[in-house]
C-alpha cells in the first residue's frame, strides 16, 4: 500500500489581530498624518517605504512573532502596498518607527517593544509619543548605537532624526515634522489640499485683475485713437 504524500499546511500570517487601530481620535489622526507627511516627502523615492499599523512578521513560519508599529519607515525596499511585512521576503527591516502612546500602552513602548525594535529589528530610530501629554517623558526618541539605544537629545525644542533628516517636534500643539533645509514643517494633507485651493483662488484673482487691467489698458488706447482722429480731422477742416 502507497503512502499518500501530503502538502504541507499552510501558513497563515493574519493581517489583522480585530483590535482598533488607535486608542483615541487623536491618536488615529497623529498616526494617518504622519504617514501620509511621510509618504508625501518621500514620494519622489523609488526606495523607501512608509506605512504603519500594519503587522510586521520578523520570525518565518512563526506567525506569533510579530509586531504593527504606529508608524515606520523602511529604506531601500521596493516602494509598493503589501498586506502584511514579512522581514525575510524584504531586504530590510523598518529604520524608523514611531509609536503613538497612552498610559495603557507605555509600559510595553518602553519595555517588550523598545527590546525587540533594538535587539531584534535593529530599528535605526525609535519615537514614543503621548498626544495628551499623560505620561512622563510624553515625546522620548532613541538611537541605536552598537546595539543599544541612547537616548536622543533635544535641539531647538525638537528631535532630530539623521534617518529622516527631519526634525521631530511640536507645532501648534501637535506633534509634526520639521525639514530643517527648508525651514519648514510639513503639511498634512488637509494642509495641503487647502493650500492648494487658496493658491488656485489667488491665481484665478490674479487673472481676472490681469484680464481686467488689459482690458483697461485696450479701452484707453481705442480712446486716445479716437481722440486723436478727432484732431487731425478738425486741424485738416
Amino acid at each position: 500500500m502507497q503512502r499518500k504524500i501530503q502538502s504541507a499546511p499552510t501558513i497563515v500570517y493574519p493581517e489583522s489581530d480585530g483590535e482598533p487601530m488607535a486608542e483615541t481620535e487623536k491618536h488615529r489622526d497623529l498616526m494617518i498624518d504622519f504617514i501620509q507627511m511621510l509618504k508625501h516627502h518621500f514620494e519622489s523615492t523609488n526606495d523607501v517605504y512608509v506605512s504603519g499599523n500594519l503587522f510586521i512578521y520578523y520570525e518565518e513560519a512563526n506567525p506569533r512573532k510579530s509586531i504593527s508599529p504606529d508608524v515606520f519607515v523602511v529604506f531601500g525596499v521596493e516602494k509598493k502596498q503589501r498586506r502584511t511585512y514579512r522581514t525575510w521576503d524584504e531586504a530590510n527591516t523598518p529604520d524608523f518607527v514611531l509609536e503613538v502612546a497612552s498610559p495603557g500602552t507605555f509600559t510595553e513602548d518602553m519595555g517588550k517593544k523598545k527590546e525587540l525594535y533594538a535587539s531584534v529589528l535593529a530599528v535605526k530610530e525609535y519615537y514614543i509619543y503621548d498626544p495628551f501629554g499623560q505620561i512622563v517623558p510624553s515625546f522620548i526618541g532613541y538611537r541605536l548605537i552598537d546595539g543599544v539605544y541612547q537616548e536622543i537629545e533635544f535641539v531647538n525644542d525638537r528631535l532630530p532624526s539623521t534617518v529622516l533628516g527631519l526634525e521631530l517636534g511640536e507645532h501648534r500643539g501637535v506633534l509634526r515634522l520639521y525639514n530643517p533645509n527648508t525651514s519648514q514643517w510639513l503639511q498634512t494633507s488637509p494642509e495641503r489640499a487647502e493650500h492648494a485651493e487658496t493658491r488656485a483662488e489667488h491665481a484665478e484673482t490674479r487673472a481676472r485683475q490681469e484680464a481686467a487691467a488689459r482690458q483697461n489698458a485696450e479701452t484707453a488706447l481705442a480712446e486716445a485713437l479716437a481722440k486723436l482722429k478727432r484732431l487731425q480731422a478738425e486741424k485738416s477742416n
